[in-house]
């Protein structure tokens, strides 16, 4: 029996890694002889660095930068085990989970720790590129990452612009010659399932701003300032990010690797599965198990568990979901290669608990998913009946 294990985090409680060892342990609870491969993954957003880290036994490096409120954070970034490409998530410099609720504020926070570990990359050589742009704290178009690689965005007075969305009005001039000039030797790929534009109704600030703090007023701020960025980014690179498909990820820091980098966006999943190399894994496995915290209708629209199923399906491995909570809308699952969805909670309790218990629930949860499943089964035997 062959059991591929490729979970993402279960966010607040458990990494990807801890999570693929905590269903691991319940599979051989079930059945010691079972073949297991951990492979833990993730769409693009927290945990990237991490599980392609892993997958590839690369290494991590840690610097100093300055975090989404100007304040000094630790941040890492990822080399992967080839050597040659660097993994960067932006929630590691500019994240939300940087931020406490009280001080969230997209008016003020900057990217400009995602440019520093950029930089940093370049310093120490590296010309390949993945950015995993989920959970930003920010809204500021890009401009601070930008800034912290050399290009100079002045006001009227020829002063640099500061920090956050709030100063985005201010923009006169944008110096394109002062741009890293070794951004255009490197391959970026981001990692991103955001498709919304830049501005407007389904843009960057009145569909991610609220949740970073902004008030209605200040989502309405944020969208003009946005507006006035994007009209000096067309003047000066003939590029429109207005209703740029993907222009809005992360408060518009897509919009910024569209107009000054020589990127491609993907969906984040896709990445890191062709990394981590699931589909080699999966030749003759005869189940997958993924899962993260929450599954519900958003899972369909290309988060982990889902990429994950249509990887397996390509290869007619059935998948099963472990979640931590299953809300509605996962029928449209099943059409993609999914046999199963499980909540992890066996009792009442609250959410608190549950966190704090995660990985025994998990464990438990996997153990009793796979006696089910194999149920002929016992020690990876078939039984006599």
């Amino acid at each position: 029996m062959k059991i591929i294990i490729a979970p993402d985090s279960f966010k607040g409680s458990l990494s990807a890694v801890h999570a693929a060892e905590a269903i691991d342990k319940g599979i051989k609870r079930s059945y010691p002889a079972a073949e297991t491969i951990l492979i833990p993954v993730a769409d693009g957003g927290e945990g990237t660095t991490e599980t392609l880290v892993s997958a590839t036994k690369g290494k991590i490096k840690t610097i100093k930068v300055v975090g989404p409120l100007g304040n000094e954070v630790t941040a890492s970034y990822g080399i992967l085990g080839d050597g040659q490409t660097c993994v960067i998530e932006m929630a590691a410099a500019s994240g939300l989970d940087l931020v406490s609720a009280e001080t969230l504020s997209p008016l003020e926070t900057t990217t400009y720790g995602t440019g520093q570990l950029i930089k940093q990359a370049l310093d120490d050589g590296y010309r390949t590129f993945i950015l995993g742009i989920g959970g930003s704290a920010t809204n500021d178009g890009g401009a601070g990452m930008l800034q912290a690689l050399g290009l100079k965005i002045l006001n009227h007075k020829g002063k640099e612009i500061g920090f956050g969305g709030a100063e985005l009005h201010h923009v006169d001039h944008i110096d394109l010659d002062s741009l890293d000039s070794r951004i255009q030797d490197c391959t970026f790929i981001i990692a991103s399932d955001v498709q919304n534009p830049l501005i407007g109704p389904n843009g960057a600030s009145y569909v991610f701003g609220p949740q970073k703090g902004a008030t209605p007023d200040e989502v309405e701020l944020l969208d003009e300032n946005l507006t006035h960025w994007a009209n000096e980014v067309a003047r000066v690179t003939g590029i429109y990010l207005h209703d740029k498909k993907g222009a809005g990820a992360a408060g518009g820091i897509g919009g910024a690797f569209q107009a000054f980098f020589p990127a491609e966006t993907r969906r984040g999943i896709d990445v890191v599965l062709e990394y981590s190399k699931l589909g080699s894994y999966l030749q003759n496995a005869d189940l997958i198990i993924t899962g993260e915290g929450q599954v519900d209708y958003q899972t369909a629209s290309g988060k982990t568990p889902l990429g994950v199923a249509q990887a397996a399906q390509r290869q007619n491995v059935p998948t099963i979901i472990i979640a931590g909570s299953v809300g509605s809308g996962v029928d449209v699952l099943y059409d993609q290669g999914v046999v199963s969805i499980h909540s992890m909670i066996n009792q009442p309790m609250a959410l608190e608990q549950a966190m704090i218990q995660a990985a025994e629930l998990l464990e438990l949860a996997a153990e009793q998913v796979v006696r089910t499943y194999f149920h002929p089964l016992k020690g990876g035997h078939v039984l006599e009946y």
